[in-house]
């Protein structure tokens, strides 16, 4: 493993392990996702002047007004998908810096991601290609869309927020299936959503308050 992947300084598995032992006292339980948080590069999927910090719990900017999610973040979301068993694809909506991609493809079969902003994208499929996760199928998209030639998904996760749930990402969600997905406006509050998909409709469970970017409409290249 070259020493980019590796880490050094800030950037070591000393370091990383200090972020896992911090996830698992804020009540992080799931020993697999831990582990994976723990072995995964996260200094990779953000510019080289913010390396220093990739290993602090907290969002950082990736530029394109967008962020890294903060690791407890993406470590809560995951352990939610994972909480029933581990699913055989995953559909992320806003691919980002391409880092939650990287976590969930260690984790189940096949991870189908897209991102309305083409920049990013390119710079998240890079990382993947590195990493060599040949199990993620990333999309130019305009995320509320989804990606409905793969469905349905016995998960989605959601990484940015809607004011409202949108309907095309509820119909691909399998019977049975999990979605999690922050809801509000960024000036307002929001909140993570676990929304299962039942024969009879949708039961939706209020998690945490969260803050995350906006989903918007359209792509830009």
């Amino acid at each position: 493993m070259n020493n980019h992947i590796q880490g050094i300084g800030m950037t070591s598995q000393r370091t990383r392990d200090r972020l896992v032992d911090r996830l698992r006292r804020e009540g992080i339980q799931n020993q697999r996702v831990l582990e994976v948080i723990r072995t995964t590069p996260r200094h990779m999927f953000i510019d080289e002047a913010l390396a220093h910090r990739a290993y602090e719990d907290t969002a950082l900017p990736i530029g394109q007004g967008q962020t890294i999610s903060q690791p407890y973040i993406v470590a809560r979301m995951t352990e939610i998908i994972l909480e029933n068993g581990v699913p055989d694809k995953v559909l992320e909506v806003g691919t980002g810096s391409g880092y939650q991609a990287a976590i969930l493809a260690r984790l189940v079969p096949k991870v189908y991601t897209v991102e309305r902003i083409n920049g990013l994208l390119m710079k998240a499929r890079d990382c993947h290609r590195t990493l060599k996760l040949m199990n993620i199928y990333s999309k130019h998209s305009d995320g509320s869309w989804g990606w409905p030639e793969n469905a349905p998904y016995p998960a989605i996760m959601v990484t940015a927020a809607p004011e409202h749930v949108p309907e095309s990402l509820l119909e691909q969600l399998s019977i049975g299936g999990r979605m999690v997905i922050p809801v509000g406006s960024t000036n307002g509050r929001q909140m993570l959503k676990l929304i299962t998909r039942t024969p009879s409709g949708f039961e939706e469970q209020t998690l945490d308050a969260v803050r995350f970017v906006p989903l918007l409409d359209g792509s830009i290249r």
